[in-house]
C-alpha cells in the first residue's frame, strides 16, 4: 500500500494535535484517534481499490522487430469495475533496447479499453524477451495506490529493418514514392520488352514505327519498350572486421543488411532474380538469383543470424568464388568498407576481373563523425592529431573510389542514413539506361 500525497497530508494533520497535547494532554488522544480513523480510510480505500486481477493487461507488437526503427509497442487495459480508475503502467522490454518512455499514465473508464503507446528501438539483430506489465492504480477514495505485476515475459525476435519495405509498399499503391526519396528512372523507347504503343513523333526513330498498328490506325504508330525483366542482381555483403564499427550506435553491417534487403524487395518486385553471398576471410552463405518474394524471405532468415567477424576480408577468395559461380552477367552489388593496405588492392583487382562480365557497384557507408573531426577547429594537441589522421582517412578513401572508377567499377559512398535509399535509386537508374 503506497499513500497518496492526499492520504500523506491527512496524517500530518494529526501533527498539531500532538504538539498541543505538550500543553493539553488530552489532545494526545485526539491526535491518536485521528490518525487512526484516517489509517482506518486507508484500509478502505485499499480494499476497494480491489486487486490487479480487476485488470485486464495486454501487449501488443509486431512478431518481427526492424532493427534501427521507432518499433510501436502497444498497451491495452480494460476495468472490470463500474468506476473510472486512474493508474500508471510500466512495461518491462529488453534492457538493450532503446526506449523513448518508461512510464505510461491514464484513466480507464469502466468497462472501455484504454490503450497507450510507447516505442523501441533495437541496437542489434537477435533473440529478447519482454518482461512483466507492472500496474500501478489509485484507490477510489485517493489516499492510497495499490500495485501489481501481470506476467506476460514473451520471446521476441528483431530483424533487419522491415518498415522501409512496407513504407514502399504504401507508398507505391499510392504513386508517391518521392516522399521516401526515390526517384522514377523508368525510360520508355529503350529496352526490348514492349511497353505500350503511341502516336509517332518526329523525334522517334524510323525503327519503332509499328507498321501493322498504323494501317489499322491510318496514321504513324511508335512501340514503345521497357527495360529487361528477369535479370540478375547479386548482393555481396563484406562480413569483416571494418564492418562491425558503429555508426549511430548501429554497426555498419546491419545497415548494409537493411540495404539488402530493400534492393532484394523492390528487384524481386520488378521481376527480376535476386541472389547474395556473404563473406569475410572465407565465404559464408551464398543464395543463387531467383525470382519472386520468396526469395526476399529466404534472404530474411539468412541475413537474420549474420554477424561480423574480427578478420580482414578476403575480397580475392570470395570475388574468386563468386566468379565461379556466377557466368551470366549480373548487377554485382558490393557492401563493404574501405581499409586501405593489401586488402584494398585486392579489392580493386578482383571487382576490376567481375567488370569484364558483369557490372559491378561498390557501396560503402561514409562516416560522419570521420567528416566531422576533418572539418574541427583544433583548440588542442589531441584536436591536432584528430583532424590529421581524419584527413588522411578521408584521401586514402577518396583514392580508393577514384581507383575504382579508373578500372570501370561503379561507386556509391553515402551516409548510413541514405544507405537503403541511394542504393534503390542508383539501381533504378542503371535499370532506366539499360546497363544492367
Amino acid at each position: 500500500m503506497l499513500p497518496t500525497i492526499r492520504g500523506v497530508l491527512l496524517l500530518l494533520l494529526s501533527a498539531p494535535l500532538l504538539a498541543a497535547a505538550t500543553w493539553s494532554p488530552p489532545l494526545q488522544w485526539a491526535a491518536v484517534g485521528y490518525a487512526l480513523l484516517v489509517l482506518g480510510l486507508m484500509a478502505l480505500d485499499w480494499r476497494l481499490a480491489g486487486p490487479i486481477e480487476g485488470f485486464e493487461l495486454e501487449r501488443r507488437h509486431d512478431t518481427k522487430l526492424s532493427l534501427g526503427a521507432e518499433n510501436p509497442i502497444r498497451l491495452l487495459l480494460r476495468h472490470r469495475k463500474r468506476r473510472p480508475v486512474m493508474f500508471w503502467l510500466r512495461d518491462e522490454p529488453p534492457d538493450e533496447f532503446g526506449i523513448d518512455e518508461r512510464m505510461l499514465t491514464g484513466t480507464a473508464k469502466p468497462r472501455v479499453r484504454w490503450e497507450g503507446v510507447y516505442y523501441v528501438r533495437p541496437l542489434r539483430r537477435g533473440d529478447y524477451q519482454f518482461g512483466s506489465i507492472n500496474l500501478r492504480w489509485r484507490g477510489p477514495l485517493g489516499f492510497v495506490m495499490r500495485q501489481g505485476a501481470v506476467e506476460t515475459a514473451v520471446p521476441v525476435k528483431v530483424y533487419p529493418n522491415l518498415l522501409n519495405v512496407r513504407q514502399y509498399d504504401l507508398l507505391l499503391r499510392r504513386n508517391r514514392l518521392q516522399e521516401i526519396g526515390l526517384r522514377h528512372a523508368r525510360m520508355f523507347g529503350e529496352g526490348t520488352e514492349f511497353e505500350r504503343l503511341r502516336e509517332y513523333l518526329p523525334d522517334d526513330e524510323y525503327r519503332r514505327i509499328n507498321w501493322k498498328a498504323t494501317a489499322r490506325r491510318n496514321r504513324p504508330v511508335t512501340t514503345e519498350y521497357q527495360a529487361e525483366r528477369s535479370q540478375n542482381i547479386i548482393a555481396v555483403l563484406d562480413t569483416g572486421r571494418m564492418m562491425q564499427s558503429p555508426v549511430a550506435n548501429i554497426a555498419k553491417l546491419d545497415y548494409a543488411i537493411n540495404a539488402v534487403l530493400f534492393l532484394a524487395y523492390v528487384a524481386s518486385g520488378k521481376g527480376d532474380k535476386v541472389g547474395m553471398m556473404t563473406f569475410a576471410d572465407d565465404v559464408g552463405q551464398f543464395l543463387s538469383p531467383r525470382q519472386g518474394r520468396g526469395q526476399f524471405y529466404r534472404m530474411l532468415e539468412m541475413l537474420y543470424a549474420v554477424e561480423a567477424q574480427p578478420v580482414e576480408p578476403d575480397y580475392r577468395r570470395g570475388l574468386s568464388y563468386l566468379a565461379l559461380k556466377q557466368r551470366k552477367r549480373s548487377l554485382i552489388v558490393i557492401f563493404t568498407d574501405l581499409s586501405g593496405g593489401a586488402s584494398m588492392n585486392a579489392l580493386i583487382g578482383n571487382v576490376s576481373v567481375l567488370a569484364r562480365r558483369s557490372l559491378p557497384l561498390v557501396v560503402t557507408i561514409s562516416d560522419p563523425d570521420i567528416h566531422t573531426a576533418a572539418r574541427q577547429q583544433p583548440q588542442s594537441s589531441l584536436n591536432v592529431y584528430q583532424r590529421a589522421a581524419a584527413t588522411q582517412l578521408l584521401d586514402e578513401r577518396h583514392i580508393a573510389l577514384e581507383n575504382l572508377q579508373r578500372q570501370g567499377v561503379l561507386t556509391l559512398d553515402v551516409p548510413a542514413n541514405q544507405l537503403s535509399v541511394a542504393v534503390i535509386n542508383r539501381y533504378l537508374e542503371l535499370k532506366g539506361r539499360m546497363q544492367l
